[in-house]
Parts: C-alpha cells; sequence; structure tokens
C-alpha cells in the first residue's frame, strides 16, 4: 500500500488495484448500485450491536462507495453523515478493502493519516470500525462499518464483533448467490 505519491505528499486514499475485478464481481452480484432493505436492516443491526449513532453496508467500486445499506439512530446527532453515495477519497472504508483487514479508529484525529479526510471536517465522523466483506471468491466486495462522532473505544469485543457480523453478512450474499 501506498501512501506517498512521487511528489512526497500524503496520500490519503490508498491504491486499490483490486478495483477493476472487484467492479465485475459486484456486477455479477447485482451489488452497489441500488438501495436494498435488507442491507438497511443489516445496518440497523450493526448499529444496534456495537451501539454507534451509524453503520453501513458498503461497496467500494472504482470511483465511490456506495451504502446499499445504511442506517442512523433516531437519537443519532445532526452531523451531514452518512450519505448513501461517496467519493473514494471520503472515510475510512476504501482503507479497510485495500488493507483486506478490519481497521478500529478510536479517534481519527489521532492518526494524521485518517485526520484530515473529508468526513471528519465535513460530517463530523471521530471515530470508524469496519471490517471487510471477503466473499467466496476472495474479493474484498466492500465492508460492515459503524461510526460515532464521538471518540470511542471500541475495544476487542467490539473487533470481533464488526468480524462476525461481516460473516453474517457474507452468508446472507452467497445465499442470494446460490439461491
Amino acid at each position: 500500500m501506498t501512501y506517498y505519491e512521487s511528489t512526497g505528499h500524503l496520500l490519503l486514499t490508498p491504491v486499490d488495484r483490486e478495483a477493476p475485478a472487484r467492479t465485475v464481481r459486484l456486477r455479477e452480484l447485482g451489488l452497489g448500485e441500488r438501495t436494498d432493505t435488507e442491507f438497511d436492516a443489516f445496518a440497523r443491526q450493526v448499529s444496534d450491536v456495537l451501539a454507534a449513532p451509524y453503520a453501513g453496508v458498503n461497496f467500494i467500486g472504482e470511483e465511490r462507495q456506495f451504502f446499499a445499506g445504511l442506517h442512523h439512530a433516531p437519537d443519532a446527532p445532526a452531523s451531514g453523515y452518512p450519505a448513501r453515495v461517496l467519493p473514494r477519497d471520503h472515510g475510512y472504508c476504501p482503507h479497510v478493502v485495500v488493507r483486506r483487514r478490519a481497521l478500529v479508529l478510536e479517534d481519527v484525529r489521532d492518526f494524521a493519516r485518517f485526520a484530515g479526510n473529508a468526513v471528519v471536517d465535513e460530517s463530523g465522523v471521530r471515530s470508524y470500525l469496519g471490517a471487510p466483506l471477503i466473499d467466496r471468491t476472495g474479493t474484498v466486495l466492500g465492508t460492515v462499518c459503524a461510526v460515532d462522532v464521538e471518540p470511542r473505544r471500541w475495544g476487542m469485543q467490539g473487533l470481533a464483533t464488526a468480524k462476525s457480523l461481516a460473516a453474517e453478512l457474507l452468508e446472507i450474499i452467497h445465499g442470494r448467490e446460490d439461491g
């Protein structure tokens, strides 16, 4: 993963060499282009289980991210977050996809690489937890994620829960493909 361009400036969004293959796989599965009530319900489950004000099921394409499932708790602070579609350089899910492993940011401002992300200033995001959705072909389709506008400790339990929820969602996706 490269975070510095030839100019030496910090590159906030990682290079994603798997994006073209992911886009093909998402099309095969019929994902990443439209909202899905089952994924919205799943995002609500993520929000409830992790006690997070915002949660999503996010599929990452070559140029953008699409939250096919999205939930914000009724008592969530008004922050401008989340949106169904974000540019690829907004947020933290693209990092999870390229890393191919979960990412826990208790306070995004503690990390120079992440503190300058547009979602911090534009939407007030302060804490992030995301786990990759790696399907049976080995393709990272996107993420299951939870977000807060306050710093928070997700802990090992939060990380384990996010990974478990990602595995649960993959069962749903594979069931659709098989059905």
